[in-house]
């Protein structure tokens, strides 16, 4: 068996690590918003190569966060990816604004400044790009877009930690970016966990209030807040593992080299990394027409994958008030029908891909 996702073998590497973390807090008996979160912040933030990091509950609650944090809100039009997972849209929607859609480019799978130009209204108020698998998004063009209608741009990087948009981290780009620290990400707490990042010391202050009730000083709200912080277990565990993250990302990008060498014949689009981009590999996604019988063809034997995503947003039930219809954004239907994503991690062998290359190539032939 070669499962999709395998995140035993990771602990049982960096064990004592990990373990003397989790002591440390509960040594200090304090876990909401002590010195871990503070020192996590610190580190991610100097990681990054930006001023301000403030963590929160998850990654949705980071989207949300950050476009509250920036003034958008309830009567505001916010641009996202079609083909994202419905999390992105959640955490649009929890901020009180108006979800709008665009569709994705076919060659890297992530949102397209051409569609996203055709999505502008008097009302369009923010764009949140989504580095989606890894890969960052063309940021230029769509920086560009956004400052020429005077828009915000809320990176959404829940897939992206320490992938790079010509040579600067992704995350430090637009006004703001969220991150998600759910378990199977490339930098994964033991739970729910993500921050917001921002240059903005303003803005910073705000996300700090917002997460903690609205609160100023002790029992002191200006702002109408939330419940939203990163607990101080899932900061020092992260704090444990950020010092890991380049070499996790370089042995991704080994194993996603391999697949692209063994896999470059085969009746499939592999996945690209542009020019201007590093991309973190957090997921390897082929795609095909043949997409259903693949993945049937490796589950006999064996092999674990995963889409990503089925459904586009627009036509989840969900969303079926925004009035889109079926057909209205072809690239990002047509990749949900077709992607696949095949087992991809640190720990994963070069032998594991090569059985899993085996079992592809003899799908095809």
């Amino acid at each position: 068996m070669i499962p999709f996702l395998e995140l035993k073998t990771q602990f049982q590497a960096i064990e004592p690590e990990l373990r003397a973390a989790i002591d440390r807090v509960l040594a200090r008996g304090w876990y909401v918003l002590g010195e871990e979160c503070a020192a996590f912040e610190r580190e991610f933030a100097a990681y990054l190569g930006i001023d301000h990091a403030a963590g929160v509950n998850s990654g949705t609650d980071a989207i949300g966060l950050a476009l509250r944090a920036l003034g958008i809100g309830p009567g505001d039009e916010v641009i996202t990816a079609a083909n994202t997972c419905v999390p992105t849209a959640v955490g649009i929607v929890s901020a009180g604004a108006t979800l709008v859609l665009a569709d994705a480019d076919p060659r890297t799978h992530t949102i397209d400044v051409q569609s996203v130009a055709s999505a502008i209204t008097p009302k369009t108020r923010a764009i949140v790009p989504v580095h989606l698998y890894g890969h960052p998004c063309d940021m230029d063009p769509l920086i560009a877009l956004a400052r020429a209608h005077g828009l915000v741009v809320v990176e959404d990087c829940a897939q992206a930690h320490g992938a790079r948009y010509r040579g600067k981290h992704c995350g430090t780009l637009g006004d703001a970016a969220a991150f998600s620290f759910y378990p199977s990400k490339n930098l994964g707490a033991f739970g729910d966990g993500g921050a917001v990042v921002t240059r903005d010391a303003e803005v910073a202050g705000r996300l700090r209030r917002l997460r903690h009730y609205g609160q100023a000083d002790r029992y002191h709200h200006v702002d109408q807040g939330v419940n939203s912080r990163l607990d101080e277990m899932q900061a020092a565990i992260l704090r444990a593992k950020l010092p890991y993250l380049d070499a996790w990302n370089a042995a991704r990008r080994g194993r996603a080299l391999r697949y692209i060498e063994r896999l470059r014949h085969c009746r499939a689009q592999m996945p690209v990394q542009a020019e201007w981009a590093e991309s973190c590999w957090h997921l390897f996604v082929l795609q095909s027409p043949e997409r259903d019988g693949l993945r049937e063809h490796l589950k006999g034997r064996g092999i674990g994958t995963e889409i990503h995503y089925p459904v586009p947003l627009h036509l989840q039930p969900c969303y079926a008030h925004l009035g889109y219809r079926e057909g209205q954004f072809p690239v990002s239907e047509r990749a949900c029908r077709e992607v696949l994503s095949l087992p991809l991690y640190p720990e994963l062998t070069l032998g594991a891909v090569d059985e899993i290359c085996a079992a592809i190539e003899g799908f095809f032939a």
